[in-house]
């Protein structure tokens, strides 16, 4: 049985096992951004925008439909071109991330907690891999994360998305 803890190496090459297809890719493209936005760490926003780029069955689960997604979007583009959302060098950080101690090398605190605790939700309903509603789960759960700032910031109601997310727990 494995560890209910994720158990990466110095990056994040040991999770590839552990989650979908999509999620790999979202995990490569916030690897991506967060270089190219100067940033020393993959943090929650870097995977909200690639799970709302990348997955539409985290897209589908807004209660406000496309336009909500549209605007989430938009902040975070605002950030990647230096304007709006800006964590500038500080880690990201949260209650749920310090108690969950993951520790992978490259990921904010909060980022790598959000990913174990996809591994575990998607364990809880059965299956092997996390998707992407498993990681915006884990989001909505750790209320303190960047992820949920943005979400916050774009007037997403948070109560709806949590309620859609575990009907389809």
């Amino acid at each position: 049985m494995r560890s209910p803890t994720l158990s990466a190496g110095p990056d994040d090459t040991g999770c590839e096992d552990r989650v979908s297809d999509v999620v790999a890719a979202v995990i490569a493209g916030a690897r991506r951004r967060a270089v190219r936005d100067g940033d020393a760490q993959i943090d929650t926003a870097h995977l909200l925008h690639g799970l709302l780029e990348s997955d539409p069955d985290v897209r589908d689960a807004f209660p406000g439909g496309s336009p909500q997604v549209i605007r989430l979007l938009g902040y975070l583009v605002q950030r990647a071109i230096g304007y709006g959302l800006r964590w500038s060098g500080g880690v990201e950080d949260s209650g749920a991330a310090r108690s969950a101690g993951s520790g992978m090398a490259g990921w904010s605190p909060a980022a790598a907690a959000a990913l174990d605790a996809a591994v575990r939700r998607a364990a809880s309903r059965g299956a092997t891999r996390a998707a992407g509603l498993d990681l915006l789960a884990a989001f909505v759960r750790d209320r303190e994360c960047r992820a949920m700032e943005v979400l916050r910031r774009a007037g997403v109601a948070v109560a709806p998305l949590v309620t859609a997310l575990e009907g389809g727990s």
